[in-house]
């Protein structure tokens, strides 16, 4: 067996983007070079890394998963051996961060940016995860580090607290409870309750009332933030967020009102996860630093 460095990097692209094809666009290499790399390993271990599904591109198998994870290892590794000697400015390699979609766009470019700043050698690439994926993602080493809340993941994933948020409720414009200084959750219980469809997600909303003796109506789920507030906007419901962009209106232009709760709820964390069983890469490390510094400086979610 005699395995490259190249080839290494070949594998992991593949197992990130799902497939060859995506594998080599990203890398700028061309397909029919990435087949032979991966064909190589196999053969050399004499057993399959991947499931090769026609119309969907490939998936990990058990052993792929662990060999996925070693060659990270190893090219972290070799980044960091060519760096010695020249100190933080010269950490080097690639970094993958998933961003709960929710969070994604608030959070990750001026992150990223804080941290290009700073590690211009290292290069970042940023996948929106829901909370199902994110924490596949950070178990199969595909993912290196999970910007999310703090929901759904093992109990095994390192939490690294970088804002806690207090949540608040969305209401349409004209709403007969806009008009005051704040609202409970047994007001809101009055009118139907719109959530999104992660699964952590409106099962936390629903917990909040439950847990208060309430039962609301929810029957209407949408498939992303966005579409909760302008579904809210447009007077289908309220709903209950932690997420609150610069500016109350929905993308179709419509004024949404946010109010406070009154009810003593806990706050939601937002944080940087990943898996206590992978290595953590001298980039991930100094992403962590950055992030603890970027969001201690900045006036998140404000009114």
């Amino acid at each position: 067996m005699s395995l490259t460095l190249t080839q290494l990097r070949y594998l992991i692209a593949v197992a990130r983007h799902g497939s060859v094809t995506g594998a080599a666009r990203a890398i700028n290499i061309s397909q029919p070079s990435v087949s032979v790399a991966i064909d190589t390993i196999e053969r050399d271990f004499g057993q399959k890394l991947f499931v090769r599904q026609r119309g969907s591109g490939v998936s990990l198998t058990s052993f792929g998963r662990v060999v996925v994870t070693k060659a990270k290892q190893v090219l972290a590794e070799t980044d960091e051996l060519m760096s010695l000697g020249a100190g933080n400015s010269a950490i080097g390699g690639e970094l993958v961060l998933g961003c709960f979609e929710d969070l994604a766009p608030f959070f990750a470019p001026g992150l990223i940016r804080a941290f290009s700043e700073r590690h211009p050698a290292v290069a970042v690439v940023v996948r929106d995860e829901t909370f199902e994926t994110l924490g596949r993602r950070l178990a199969d080493a595909t993912v290196d580090l999970g910007l999310s809340y703090d929901l759904g993941l093992p109990s095994h994933f390192a939490r690294i607290l970088l804002h806690e948020l207090r949540p608040h409720a969305l209401l349409p414009a004209g709403h007969a409870l806009a008009g005051h200084p704040e609202v409970s959750l047994a007001d809101l219980a009055a009118y139907p309750l719109i959530t999104t469809d992660q699964p952590h997600s409106w099962q936390h909303m629903l917990d909040l009332f439950r847990g208060r003796g309430l039962s609301p109506v929810a029957d209407m789920r949408t498939s992303s933030f966005e579409l909760q507030r302008s579904m809210v906007a447009n007077g289908f419901g309220v709903a209950v967020s932690y997420t609150r962009p610069h500016g109350d209106r929905s993308y179709d232009g419509l004024r949404l009102v946010c109010k406070p709760l009154s009810d003593p709820l806990p706050m939601q964390r937002i944080i940087l996860t990943h898996d206590t069983h992978q290595r953590v890469s001298n980039a991930a490390l100094a992403f962590i630093a950055v992030a603890k510094v970027w969001f201690s400086t900045r006036d998140i979610f404000a009114s």
